[in-house]
């Protein structure tokens, strides 16, 4: 029994759809304000006259809602919708859904679109009435069907659902969440409701409400005006005037219905320049114009001008004249011009519309990198479609945490988020797209997805995608680059063709490598974050090494090239890629022909972290201690190392006794050929570079992190001079407060320098000086650093102002000595 009720309660809902469907009186295809005016006549607000409403008022039947039904409208008006907006895109569906029922009865009834053929809907608002119109030519719906299906919800789901919404504020939506309540968000932005249906069983009729616990339905007194379907019309509350700009319902429309199978019309407004006839009484004074200026010219040569103006009159009588006046003009629009690609199958869809879809979701100027079409069949079945763009947005690591992902998710190719987190890892957020299922678990305002098994494997399926996308792109730029590896190889050409290959090469450009220039972080942040996929996503990785020049490489190519002896994959990290190339850790693996990869990115620590082994290979960092070999005679290394300890013992024990607070052993070095020292951290330790990253965190905690900041062990070089060196001053007998103190100096100097050189920050800045001016007196044979007496200030000369008088005196008596001699030679 209870199965039946169920049933029946499911075809009750389904008919609530086509109720949903909404629609507005026809107009004429373009209408002018004039047009439209004559066109109305007596008609009143919505259509009708007042005799159309007297005889509604008249035949009403006045009905009671179930209890139910009016407390689920408070709900629904109060609280389940998060955005008021959605009401437009529930009647746009459930106006499709009523167009799909018409089309299926079609196939077995050839008469049932002969009410009418046009499968439509028709969006249409007026500004001074405040009402928006949602017009379908759907199934529609009989006055049964009007009381049933708009005054009745299933008792039992919905007496549950309120009683959960009563007790707790987060009571399980899913109650309704199949039972079609859509139609009921018109309340979030209307007063009143009017729903006109014509089904191909019955007369037209009139549904009205407003929200409280009751509603009429009467016979339409116009007779039939809809042909077929159903007309929504909504009195617009006086904060939902937004709903009523035209540039607004065609931003709504186009995007949540925008792949609706149906064609959607907005009835909008445009100004443009028409040609309008003059009127007799215009046309007179214009005339009476051109005569009083005639009369103001000169009398001279009347006739002639007069017979002149007699043929021009008679040309313009011929033809009718007009003016140019700015009309407003009205026409039905198509919205929805998108088609669903997803829908087809790949075979039969073009690089050229993947390219354009693309641009019509991410509103991205470029065509997408790469994108995978695909159809997912088992426990839950979609159509998908995701776009991996060529560029990253600005923000997008630094917005990495508070960044949802950019797919957008339809039902039956209605959109229901384009903000959602279940489906793709936050590390994917860069992947553009749409999922479209029919089945997926909403809540009832169909804004938020449920947390359910479903959408687990869901989300399994398209990471599986995604990374398979990756993957193929990842193959395809190995192989090109092997052919273009080849053909070099081949035959050598002239400058012109080097120049041609040259330009080929710009223009087939390496997409993955495109792809890892970008959003290289993400693959990185997938190993940190996705476990399940990390072998996966190992395989995408792409470092630069010390062979491989300005190519990047993969760890499947590191394995390939490995020695035959080699059983690890060496790395080191650095600040940048100029330091680690210069650092001495490298000095063995260089001189034994060791591949060591760059990790020269800040995130790569935390990479390597995640990332132990590959391939059965264990990844090892050449900066910290355990390092081996495997090429060499461990016996023979062995007996070396231990003639080796015994020689420099009174070294490395004197220098960890100097070091106490600093290191925590000194060790022969393996890894060194021409540096004297070397600083390297414990195996489970932070590295140089790690430390570096972790202080300069702007909420590091040095006393936290001080037991993942191991001491570190100080390695010497055994064949360097200056090495050997200091262990004969501390090996010497003789000793005194000089030598002690060089042996010290040089020791610290020795510290210091192997910390920089091994990427550690210095610790003390001013003892290192003060050593450095210590050794700088030793080499430049100084006796001592006291600073020599002060310069002695020479005697102070004659002021200025006297020394310019003086001048200036003596100029004076030059100059008179000269006249005066001057005078006398004119005497003589």
């Amino acid at each position: 029994m209870r199965v039946l009720i169920a049933c029946a309660v499911f075809a009750t809902i389904a008919l609530v759809a086509s109720a949903e469907a909404s629609g507005v009186q026809e107009y004429p295809k373009i209408m002018t304000d004039d047009e439209a005016v004559a066109s109305e006549g007596t008609k009143e607000e919505g259509g009708f006259t007042a005799d159309d409403k007297k005889a509604m008022k008249d035949g009403e039947e006045k009905f009671e809602f179930q209890a139910e039904v009016s407390r689920l409208m408070d709900i629904i008006i109060n609280s389940l919708y998060k955005r008021k907006e959605i009401f437009l895109r529930e009647l746009i569906s459930n106006a499709s859904d009523a167009l799909d029922k018409i089309r299926f009865l079609s196939v077995s009834d050839e008469k049932a679109l002969d009410s009418k053929k046009e499968l439509e809907i028709k969006i249409s608002y007026d500004k001074d009435a405040r009402t928006l119109s949602i017009q379908d030519s759907g199934v529609g719906m009989t006055k049964a069907d009007l009381v049933a299906n708009l005054g009745t919800v299933a008792k039992s789901g919905t007496t549950n659902f309120v009683e959960a919404m009563s007790q707790s504020t987060s009571g399980d939506l899913s109650l309704i969440g199949q039972f079609g309540v859509g139609f009921y968000s018109v309340y979030l932005v209307a007063d009143k409701v009017r729903v006109v249906s014509k089904h191909n069983d019955d007369d037209q009729h009139i549904w009205e409400s407003t929200a409280d616990s009751s509603f009429t339905v009467t016979k339409d007194p116009r007779g039939n005006t809809l042909g077929r379907g159903t007309e929504i019309t909504l009195f617009l509350k006086e904060d939902a005037g937004e709903f009523l700009e035209q540039e607004r319902l065609k931003t709504l429309i186009t995007r949540y219905s925008e792949f609706i199978t149906f064609p959607i019309y907005l009835h909008t407004s445009s100004t443009t320049s028409v040609e309008v006839p003059v009127d007799d009484e215009e046309e007179e004074e214009e005339e009476g114009g051109e005569e009083g200026e005639e009369e103001e010219g000169e009398e001279e040569g009347a006739d002639e001008e007069l017979e002149a103006e007699d043929e021009e009159a008679g040309e313009e009588d011929a033809k009718p004249k007009t003016k140019t006046e700015q009309r407003t003009v009205w026409e039905w629009v198509r919205v929805n011009e998108e088609t669903p690609i997803w829908t087809k199958d790949k075979k039969d869809v073009s690089d050229e519309e993947y390219n354009k879809f693309y641009k019509s979701i991410s509103k991205d100027a470029e065509d997408p990198l790469s994108w995978i079409h695909f159809k997912a069949e088992g426990e839950i079945e979609f159509k998908s479609i995701l776009y991996i763009p060529k560029t990253a947005v600005s923000d997008h690591f630094n917005n990495y945490y508070g960044k949802s992902t950019a797919l957008r998710l339809y039902v039956r190719k209605v959109l229901i988020t384009d903000e959602f987190e279940e489906l793709m890892p936050r590390y994917l957020n860069f992947i553009k797209g749409v999922v479209d299922s029919d089945d997926l678990p909403l809540n009832v305002s169909r804004e938020t997805l449920q947390q359910h098994k479903v959408l687990k494997v869901m989300g399994k399926k398209l990471v599986r995608k995604a990374l398979e996308m990756l993957r193929k792109m990842a193959q395809e730029s190995k192989k090109s680059t092997e052919d273009e590896e080849e053909k070099e190889e081949d035959k050598k050409e002239g400058e012109e063709g080097e120049e041609k290959k040259e330009e080929e090469k710009e223009e087939a450009e390496d997409k993955y490598l495109a792809f890892w220039k970008e959003f290289g972080k993400s693959i990185k942040l997938g190993l940190i974050e996705d476990s399940s996929n990390r072998t996966k996503l190992s395989k995408l990785l792409r470092f630069k090494s010390n062979k491989s020049g300005d190519k990047f490489i993969s760890l499947e190519e590191y394995v390939e090239n490995m020695k035959d002896w080699q059983k690890d994959i060496y790395y080191i990290s650095g600040e940048s890629e100029e330091s680690v190339k210069k650092s001495p850790m490298l000095e063995r693996c260089e001189k034994k022909g060791i591949e060591v990869l760059y990790l020269t990115d800040p995130i790569d620590e935390y990479c390597v972290q995640n990332l132990t082994e590959f391939d059965g290979k264990k990844l090892q960092s050449v900066t910290k201690e355990g390092l081996k070999f495997g090429d060499e005679d461990e016996d023979l290394v062995s007996k070396r190392e231990k003639i080796y300890k015994e020689n420099f013992k009174p070294l490395t024990d004197k220098l960890k006794e100097l070091y106490a607070d600093k290191i925590e052993k000194v060790e022969i070095s393996q890894r060194l050929e021409t540096t004297p020292s070397v600083m390297v951290t414990s195996k489970y330790g932070y590295s140089a570079n790690m430390e570096r990253i972790m202080k300069a965190q702007a909420f590091s905690d040095n006393k936290q992190q001080a037991y993942m900041m191991s001491k570190k062990t100080m390695e010497i070089n055994p064949r360097h001079p200056i090495v050997s060196e200091l262990n004969k001053l501390v090996s010497a007998e003789e000793k005194d407060e000089e030598k002690e103190e060089k042996f010290s100096d040089l020791s610290w100097l020795l510290y210091d320098t192997a910390s920089l050189s091994s990427g550690f920050q210095m610790e003390d800045a001013t003892g290192f000086a003060a050593r450095m001016y210590r050794l700088m007196k030793s080499g430049l044979n100084l006796s001592s650093l006291e600073l020599e007496p002060e310069v002695e200030v020479p005697a102070e000369e004659e002021p200025a102002e006297e020394a310019e008088d003086a001048e200036g005196e003596g100029e004076a008596d030059e100059g008179d000595e000269k006249a005066e001699e001057s005078d006398e030679s004119k005497e003589l």
